[in-house]
C-alpha cells in the first residue's frame, strides 16, 4: 500500500515510517512586491519633487516625475517573479557556482537591458505625445552608460531578498521539524520507561504469589485474582503516559490489596486524599514503584503492624503527592542502592523527560520511616467526568472500584 504523500516508507526495520523531508516554499507573495514598488514610488517622487524645488525649478513637470518613478519600480515589480524564480532555485549552495553563474550572468543583462527599454520607452512615449523628437534607441544605449550598475545592483538586491525569505521559511520549517521530532522522541522514550516498569511491577509480584503458595493456596488464588485486575487495569492504559490521580490511586489500591494478603493486620494503609486532586493528571504508574519500596524495605522489616500515609493536594501550582511509611528505614547505603534502582531510578528519568526541572522527587529520613515527596505540575482533566458526575459518585460513598474512593481520607 502507498504510504501517505507527507509520510517516507521505513525501509530499515524501524516500524514506523519517517516524515518526509520538508519541501522549500518558493516564490513571494504579490502583495507585498506591489506594496513595496508602491512605496518606493512614492519616496522617490518625493525625493524627486524635493529635488528640483531646491533648484530652482517649477512643479510644472510632476506628472512626469511621479510617472518616471511608476515605471521604474513597478517594471521591477513586473520582473520579480522570474528573478525570485531563478534566484531560488539555482542556488549556490545546490547548483554550484558554475550552474548559477551561467544562470544568473545572462539573467541579470536581460532584465537591465529591459528595464532599460522600458524606461525609454515611456520617455520616447511622453516626448511623442508632446509632440517632441526623440530617438528611443539613442536613450537606450546612453541609459546602459550611464545606470547599468545600478540596474545590475537591483537585480541583485531582489534575487538577494528573495533568498533571504527562503532561508528564513527553511530555517522555521527545520525548527517545527525539529521540535515535532523532538517531541516524538521524548514520546517513545517516556513509553520505553513505561514498559520497564510494567515487567519489573509483575516478576515483583508473581514472586509474592509464589511465595505464598507454600504457605496459603487460598490467599494465593485470591492474590492471583487480584492480579489479574491489575493487569487488566495496565492494558487499558497501554500508549497513554497521563492518567488522573482518581486511576493510579485505585490501581494503587489494587496492589496494596494483594500486598494485605501477605501481610495481613501487619500493613495499615492511610489515603488523605483532597477531592480536587483527583481529576489531575500524573504520569501512569508513577506511584506503585513507590509504595513497593515503602513496603518491601519499610514495612516488611518491621517486626510489628506497620502503616503507609498516602496524601495528596495542592500546593500552589503543584500537585504534592506524599508516600509516608513508618518502617524500618533505610540507611545512606540503602537509599543510595535503592535510587539506582529500577523503580526509582525509571520513575525519575520519566519525570525528567516529561516536566525538565519542573518537578520535586525526594527522599526524607524520619523516626521511624521514610518519606518520598513528589511534585508534579497541577494538570486538570478536561476530557473526563463532569462536575455532576463526580459529584454523584462521590455521594456513592468509599470503596474500591466503586465511584470516588478517596475523599479525604480512606483507610484499607
Amino acid at each position: 500500500m502507498k504510504p501517505p504523500a507527507d509520510r517516507l516508507l521505513d525501509l530499515n526495520g524501524a516500524g514506523a515510517d519517517l516524515p518526509a523531508p520538508a519541501r522549500p516554499r518558493y516564490g513571494l507573495r504579490w502583495q507585498p512586491v506591489l506594496a513595496v514598488s508602491t512605496l518606493l514610488t512614492i519616496v522617490s517622487s518625493a525625493l524627486a519633487l524635493q529635488f528640483t524645488g531646491t533648484i530652482d525649478k517649477a512643479w510644472g513637470d510632476w506628472t512626469t516625475i511621479i510617472v518616471l518613478n511608476a515605471t521604474y519600480w513597478y517594471t521591477w515589480a513586473l520582473f520579480t517573479p522570474a528573478i525570485v524564480w531563478l534566484s531560488q532555485h539555482f542556488r549556490l549552495e545546490r547548483q554550484g557556482i558554475g550552474i548559477a553563474f551561467l544562470v544568473h550572468a545572462p539573467a541579470v543583462a536581460l532584465f537591465s537591458f529591459g528595464h532599460i527599454a522600458a524606461m525609454a520607452a515611456v520617455r520616447w512615449w511622453m516626448a511623442v505625445s508632446q509632440g517632441m523628437e526623440y530617438s528611443w534607441w539613442v536613450r537606450v544605449q546612453r541609459s546602459t552608460l550611464e545606470t547599468v550598475d545600478w540596474e545590475m545592483m537591483t537585480y541583485w538586491a531582489i534575487a538577494s531578498l528573495s533568498l533571504a525569505v527562503l532561508y528564513y521559511r527553511e530555517s522555521r520549517d527545520r525548527e517545527l521539524r525539529s521540535s515535532q521530532l523532538e517531541t516524538r522522541l521524548v514520546a517513545a522514550r517516556m513509553a520505553a520507561l513505561q514498559q520497564q516498569l510494567q515487567p519489573h511491577f509483575l516478576f515483583n509480584t508473581l514472586h509474592a504469589v509464589s511465595s505464598l503458595m507454600h504457605s496459603d493456596v487460598e490467599a494465593a488464588d485470591r492474590m492471583l485474582i487480584r492480579l489479574s485486575d491489575l493487569l487488566r487495569m495496565t492494558l487499558e492504559h497501554v500508549g497513554h503516559p497521563d492518567v488522573t490521580l482518581q486511576t493510579e490511586l485505585d490501581f494503587v489500591s489494587k496492589y496494596l490489596e494483594i500486598e494485605q494478603t501477605r501481610f495481613a493486620d501487619r500493613l495499615i494503609v492511610r489515603f488523605d486524599i483532597d477531592p480536587d486532586a483527583l481529576d489531575t493528571l500524573v504520569p501512569s504508574l508513577l506511584l506503585q514503584p513507590l509504595v513497593e519500596n515503602a513496603v518491601k524495605h519499610g514495612i516488611a522489616r518491621k517486626a510489628g503492624p506497620g502503616h503507609i500515609d498516602i496524601t495528596a493536594r495542592r500546593d500552589h501550582d503543584k500537585l504534592r503527592i506524599e508516600i509516608r511509611d513508618d518502617g524500618a528505614g533505610l540507611t545512606e547505603n540503602a537509599l543510595s542502592a535503592l535510587q539506582k534502582g529500577i523503580g526509582v531510578s525509571t520513575t525519575r528519568a520519566r519525570l525528567q523527560h516529561q516536566f525538565g526541572a519542573d518537578f520535586r522527587f525526594e527522599f526524607h529520613h524520619h523516626k521511624p520511616g521514610v518519606t518520598v515527596v513528589v511534585a508534579v505540575p497541577w494538570r486538570e482533566d478536561h476530557h473526563g467526568r463532569t462536575g455532576t458526575q463526580a459529584g454523584d459518585q462521590a455521594q456513592a460513598g468509599p470503596g474500591p472500584g466503586g465511584g470516588r474512593p478517596y475523599l479525604r481520607e480512606r483507610t484499607i
